[in-house]
Parts: C-alpha cells; sequence; structure tokens
C-alpha cells in the first residue's frame, strides 16, 4: 500500500488510564499489553511528519454527556471514567501529547460522532487515516466505519497497537473492518511500508 504521508493522520483513540490501568474506573484486559507499540506508532508517525490526533472521552463530572446507559457510573457523587479532569482521563505514561498534534474530545464511541473531526483532516487535506487504541468493537470500529463511510481514501488499524476484552472478539471485529476494504497490518509491516 502507498501513501503519501503528508496526507496521513493517526488517530490514537482511549489511550486513558481509566481504560488502560488496573486501577482505573474501566479497564479494559489486554489494554497494557499494546502500550509499547502505541508508543512506537507515534514515534513512526513523528519521524514521518503525520499529524497525530489524540482522541479522548473527557465526561461533564455529573454525566451529563455521556451515554445513557452509563449514567449510573456518575451517580451520588461518584467520580465516573474519564471525567474532566480527572487523573483516569489522562493519557498513560510513555504517551504525550506535542505542540504540532491535535487533540479531539469525543463523548460517544465514534471519534466523528457530534465533533469537528472531519472538517479538522479535511482542512489539513487528510485523506489516510491509521488508527490505533482501545477498544477495538466499540471506539475503533465505529471510527473506522465512520472513516469508511466518509471516504477516507486508506483506512489503516494497526493490529496489534489496538485491543478489545479478549482476543477473539479483537480478530472478528478485524475480520469485519478488513471485510469493508481496511487494511489490517501488524505495527511492523506498517512501519515497513513506504510513502
Amino acid at each position: 500500500m502507498t501513501e503519501d504521508w503528508n496526507r496521513t493522520a493517526l488517530l490514537v483513540i482511549d489511550m486513558q488510564k481509566d481504560f488502560i490501568e488496573d486501577w482505573g474506573s474501566v479497564p479494559l484486559k489486554g489494554g497494557k499489553d499494546i502500550v509499547p507499540n502505541v508508543i512506537k506508532a507515534v514515534e513512526a508517525a513523528r519521524q514521518r511528519g503525520i499529524l497525530i490526533v489524540w482522541v479522548v472521552r473527557e465526561h461533564d463530572p455529573l454525566g451529563r454527556d455521556v451515554e445513557l446507559f452509563r449514567r449510573h457510573q456518575y451517580e451520588a457523587g461518584k467520580v465516573g471514567p474519564v471525567s474532566k479532569g480527572s487523573k483516569g482521563a489522562e493519557l498513560v505514561n510513555g504517551l504525550v501529547i506535542k505542540e504540532r498534534d491535535y487533540k479531539l474530545v469525543k463523548t460517544r464511541f465514534s471519534a466523528f460522532f457530534a465533533t469537528h473531526l472531519h472538517s479538522v483532516l479535511q482542512g489539513e487535506g487528510i485523506n489516510s487515516l491509521v488508527v490505533t487504541g482501545v477498544q477495538t468493537p466499540n471506539c475503533i470500529r465505529q471510527s473506522v466505519f465512520d472513516a469508511v463511510a466518509l471516504d477516507y481514501q486508506h483506512v489503516t488499524v494497526i493490529v496489534d497497537a489496538t485491543a478489545a476484552a479478549t482476543p477473539d472478539i479483537h480478530l472478528a471485529n478485524v475480520l469485519d473492518m478488513k471485510n469493508v476494504g481496511v487494511a489490517t497490518l501488524t505495527l511492523q509491516e506498517w512501519s515497513e511500508s513506504k510513502a
């Protein structure tokens, strides 16, 4: 696959402590395992001059902007998952937003739903996306399917820099994405691909 790196963005989705750390409010089994590969993907993207988009969830501490099925997690003074300003909303150690990067806050699974991500990417001339993060059946898959629906020319999921609750769930969702034309590469395969 040939890519023009100047027209490519790396999406790093939900690599936040509440989703990754054992003490997080909703830790994903296997999330910690992909942290080194996500760090390497970010480093490779920086070397190639690829725009890095940090897609994070940050919710109102009272849960007013969270999905209905999660609202109970914010009741009675509880600090719900990825509440704005909480330790759990921070990126995991080793991942750092730098000056030329872009941070996008979302409140639903897809990075495109009710956000201005598509406008930002269009403004930057981006037509190809590379996706990393958690979790495969929810935020990864919905963001990827929206990117396909929005006609991004190339959408790539780095399969060993994304994770789900179990390997079986991860692989089933990777297959579904592959079946709609998404490239499903390992970090090594993507790192060795040429612009």
